[in-house]
Order: structure tokens, then C-alpha cells, then sequence
């Protein structure tokens, strides 16, 4: 047990210091990135380093298991180095039982992650894109999902228009049961448009089954108002726009998660990339312990061995390719080519294989 806790405390030290290292890296490089964004506003330096910080968690979070494959770097080669290795080998531990300790800190950061880092990256990055909003001019368009449709806003800076429907297909470009309800410069509701559907096209919202009532300058707008059959409203919306308005899965903590997924889909939108993004997450601990059992096949040899240059790049570039892997992945989960549990836990169940295999070849067969 002693000998297990001296391995899993050099391990957490050494992710500790590749992180510090990452971060004296990565945060100097966003920073001068962040004041090419913000130059021309009152205090470049100030929220260009405010945007650093909010930027810096999220960037980090996604580079977990390259943290990971580097501190299993650093210790089995640390270990080779002093003999430890050799001495462990002679305690009668087998290569398995010495990979024990690094794999359950791995597992237990990918756990806090999940848990803990999950919620603050959410928070950051979503204080991070309200931020980087208010520095961007032009046409403000959002979009929000409710237990009971969504809301849609559309529109610049003299004419906004609210969209409230009780569902919407796919991609948001066609609505049922919509009301429409449109501002002039001032904030005030000039007009408000209920119809049974709309359907956005090139420049305008088609409506069918159209009730209008004129609200600026009426006293008495259900008087006034109008039915039509079909109804053309000009839009500045076009489908990728609505698309690009949903909130990002790395927004939503994964705790809200399952429930912003049942939203969207009571809305009537798949969510497919929120539930690909929480399968993801959740195989998280998973990929992390793959990429230690990775470094460990390739680093757990005594150095006069030598080519230890060779096998530290080699597990290098197989942790990229399995990185790489899962994006891919993903990405074909996204899209609907593979199924969400499969794209989130085979690539990691893979490569704990494929690196458990090496171990048993290398070290004890």
C-alpha cells in the first residue's frame, strides 16, 4: 500500500507541474490573441486578460488527456531512470500492479472533472462568449429552449422581432402554433402575429393561418385586426444562424444537461450533439486511464535498453491517434453516421485494450 501511494504521488506531482507548464504556455499566447479581438476598446489590457482567464479553464478541460499521457511520461521514465522500476520488478509487482496507482488518480481526475471542472467550464465559457458578444457589433440573434417551445429573436439595432412557437423541426426552419411579436427602436411592441405555421425562407418568414393585430397607434387592436391566409414577415435569420444559437454543450453543466436535452426534444429538435457531448463526458475517467496504460506500455523499461526516445514518441503519437479517433468519432455521432454510446466509449475501450495487450506482451509474457 506504501509503495502504492509513492507512485500515485509522483504521479499527481507530475501533472501538476505539466499543467503549470501548459498554462505558462497557453496563457501568454491567448492573451495576445485576446487583444487583437478587444484593440479597439476603452481598456485593451485589462479585458483582454479578464477574456484570457475565462478562455483558460476550457482550453485546459480539453487538454485532460494529453496532461495525462505526459505526467505517465514523466513518471515511468523518472522511475526508469533511478532503477525504482527495477526495484519494484524485484518487490514481485508485475507491471499491471504497478500501472494501479497512476490509472485510479486518472480515473479519479477524470471523475473530478466530470463532476467538478465540468460546471466551472460551463460557467467560464459562457461568460466568455457573453463577453466576446459585447465587443462584436451587428444583428442580434438568440435562441432559447423551454419545457414549452422556444424563443427566437431576430433583428438590428432599430427593429427586433420576438418569435415564441411551441415546436419547430430539425434545424428550426419551420414552426408550429408561432406568435410573433415585433419592437420598433424604442422597445415598444408595434405588432403582434399569431399563426398556425411558419416557414423561413431566403429573407422572410412564410406564415399560413395569420391573425395580425397593429398594437402601436390602435385603442382597440382586436378590432383592428386581420386574418390572412398567408403572410410574408422579413427575417434576417437564415438556418445556419438559428443552428449556430443553440447553446453549446461545453455551456450547459453536465448536471442541467440531461435535462436541456429533454427540453430540445419536447421542442422538437434531436439534440444529437448535446447527447453525443454527455456520453462523451461521462467516458471521460475512461480515456484518461486508456492514456496512462498507453505511456506506461511504452516507457515501463529499463533506460540501458535505449531507444527511449523512440518509444516515448511512439506513445506520443499513438495517444494523438487515439485523440484523433475519438474526435472523428464524435463528429460521426453528431452527424447520426454511428450510434452515441458507441462513438463515446468504444475508443476508449479500445485503447485500454490495446495498451493492456502491450503490457502483457512487453512486461510480462
Amino acid at each position: 500500500m506504501i509503495l502504492h501511494f509513492y507512485i500515485a504521488r509522483r504521479f499527481l506531482r507530475a501533472f501538476m507541474i505539466v499543467v503549470a507548464v501548459f498554462v505558462s504556455i497557453l496563457l501568454p499566447i491567448d492573451f495576445a490573441e485576446q487583444i487583437r479581438r478587444v484593440g479597439g476598446s476603452e481598456s485593451p489590457f485589462g479585458a483582454a486578460f479578464e477574456l484570457s482567464l475565462l478562455n483558460l479553464p476550457g482550453m485546459l478541460y480539453q487538454l485532460l488527456p494529453l496532461f495525462v499521457m505526459i505526467a505517465t511520461l514523466f513518471l515511468f521514465l523518472a522511475l526508469a531512470r533511478t532503477s525504482e522500476l527495477v526495484v519494484i520488478r524485484s518487490s514481485g509487482r508485475s507491471a499491471l500492479r504497478s500501472t494501479m496507482s497512476p490509472v485510479t488518480v486518472a480515473l479519479l481526475i477524470g471523475v473530478f472533472g466530470v463532476t467538478v471542472l465540468n460546471p466551472i467550464v460551463a460557467a467560464t465559457e459562457r461568460q466568455y462568449e457573453s463577453r466576446i458578444a459585447a465587443f462584436r457589433s451587428g444583428e442580434a440573434r438568440t435562441l432559447s429552449v423551454f419545457a414549452g417551445g422556444l424563443w427566437l429573436r431576430q433583428g438590428n439595432g432599430s427593429r427586433q422581432t420576438v418569435i415564441r412557437a411551441s415546436s419547430a423541426n430539425g434545424d428550426g426552419t419551420t414552426l408550429s402554433d408561432a406568435t410573433f411579436f415585433v419592437f420598433d427602436d424604442t422597445g415598444s411592441v408595434v405588432q403582434r402575429i399569431d399563426a398556425e405555421g411558419a416557414r423561413l425562407t431566403a429573407g422572410a418568414w412564410v406564415l399560413n393561418g395569420v391573425k395580425a393585430w397593429p398594437i402601436a397607434g390602435s385603442d382597440n387592436p382586436e378590432a383592428a385586426a386581420e386574418r390572412f391566409d398567408s403572410f410574408t414577415l422579413p427575417s434576417t435569420l437564415t438556418a445556419e444562424q438559428i443552428r449556430d444559437s443553440f447553446a453549446r454543450p461545453s455551456t450547459v453543466p453536465i448536471y442541467e444537461l440531461p435535462g436541456f436535452i429533454a427540453q430540445m426534444n419536447a421542442a422538437g429538435f434531436a439534440a444529437l450533439t448535446h447527447r453525443v457531448w454527455l456520453q462523451m463526458e461521462l467516458s471521460n475517467p475512461l480515456m484518461l486511464a486508456a492514456m496512462v496504460l498507453i505511456g506506461a506500455g511504452f516507457t515501463m523499461r529499463h533506460t540501458r535498453f535505449g531507444r527511449t526516445g523512440l518509444m516515448v514518441l511512439i506513445a506520443i503519437i499513438l495517444g494523438f491517434g487515439i485523440f484523433f479517433v475519438r474526435n472523428f468519432a464524435q463528429v460521426l455521432g453528431e452527424t447520426a453516421q454511428l450510434p452515441v454510446l458507441l462513438v463515446a466509449w468504444a475508443p476508449p475501450s479500445a485503447a485500454i485494450l490495446l495498451a493492456l495487450g502491450l503490457l502483457l506482451q512487453t512486461e510480462d509474457g
